[in-house]
């Protein structure tokens, strides 16, 4: 699976090797209306994903932030690339999208978001929601000029064996996991000095920029990871980011790496405990294996047990190339849950 250098030249453009289908016209007989989300659909759409949420994963909630991010993305057509399944007494039943990201260097994505109220799954509304998104994802990448790999993305949360199901059955193949791990504050943390003189400092707003830039080149060799587009930044240390336990490695005026955290503490009665989510962990190619991870890491970890919190929590791919996962294991932290990327390729 290719990162960010890894681009076939072989490759016909996508609009060659990608056939349009017609528009895919969902049909079920509990569903009144199929139609896009509009802005006013918000709090009903934010409604079936919470529920979604606290069936699924309930230690992490959307907020929303998040949503109002997403439906405001320049690069979201939500005439074209949303759908909302209306019950016959204007309940939400089902809500999803098609979104494809910009700044497209070695792989074109499309990510398909979205998922169905628990207390109508069961009764193939997923398969006709699956159905519309494949549709319109294989539309969009017919559209493009661009001599790159294609994929249709789904994510399953591994508490939630049905949309890995339900997407398994519509083609995509399981190719990546994650694991969610956590870590206990009350135990000793670990001292770490890197072996290069660099500063660890405070996140602040000054240097955003040169962050935003030095998280791209990390994760260029990342499975599937493509540069950030502003608006996407903008979301990241937006909402519930948390710029006072998120901390950048200086190696004289350069960023060597980072680790960037959120709070949320409507998340806190469902996980159990108090603490931060790590949503970043970068350092960048020219300045690895000098320890700077593991000082990031423990720069949080006092930061937050200074403020009383109980566990830090973050995500990472089970096969990293950096080998983050023996990284955190390392720094005291145990997996929990899991997730699965699931992929259709072109």
């Amino acid at each position: 699976m290719p990162g960010t250098e890894t681009i076939d030249e072989d490759l016909r453009p996508l609009s060659e090797r990608v056939a349009a289908p017609p528009t895919y016209v969902p049909r079920h007989p509990l569903v009144a209306e199929w139609r896009p989300i509009a802005e006013a659909d918000t709090d009903a759409v934010l409604a079936v994903l919470r529920a979604s949420d606290a069936a699924d994963h309930p230690n992490f909630l959307t907020t929303r932030e998040e949503l109002e991010d997403e439906l405001a993305f320049s690069f979201l057509d939500l005439e074209a690339d949303t759908l909302i399944a209306v019950g016959h007494d204007g309940a939400v039943l089902a809500v999803g999208s098609v979104l494809e990201p910009p700044r497209q260097v070695s792989l074109v994505r499309e990510f398909m978001n979205g998922t169905v109220h628990p207390a109508h799954r069961g009764k193939g509304i997923g398969r006709e929601l699956i159905a519309w998104q494949r549709a319109r994802g294989e539309q969009k990448l017919a559209a493009l000029d661009s001599a790159l790999p294609g994929w249709l993305v789904g994510y399953a949360d591994r508490r939630a064996p049905d949309r890995e199901r339900l997407l398994t059955a519509a083609g995509f193949a399981a190719v990546r996991w994650f694991h969610t791990m956590e870590r206990d504050l009350a135990l000793p943390i670990p001292e770490v000095t890197p072996t290069e003189d660099v500063r660890i400092v405070p996140y602040t707003s000054e240097l955003a920029d040169a962050v935003h830039a030095a998280r791209d080149e990390a994760f260029r060799d990342h499975w599937g990871s493509q540069p950030l587009s502003d608006e996407q930044w903008e979301s990241l240390i937006g909402g519930t980011f948390a710029p006072d336990v998120s901390f950048v490695a200086l190696a004289e005026d350069e960023v060597a790496g980072v680790v960037l955290c959120d709070v949320n503490e409507d998340d806190w009665p469902a996980q159990g405990f108090s603490g931060p989510y790590i949503s970043t962990v970068a350092v960048t190619r020219a300045h690895r294996g000098r320890r700077i991870a593991p000082a990031l890491l423990g720069a949080v970890l006092a930061e937050s047990r200074r403020r009383g919190w109980e566990k830090a929590v973050l995500d990472v791919d089970a096969a990293s190339p950096t080998g983050a996962d023996s990284l955190y294991t390392g720094m005291g932290f145990v997996t929990t849950f899991g997730e699965t990327a699931l992929v259709r390729e072109y």
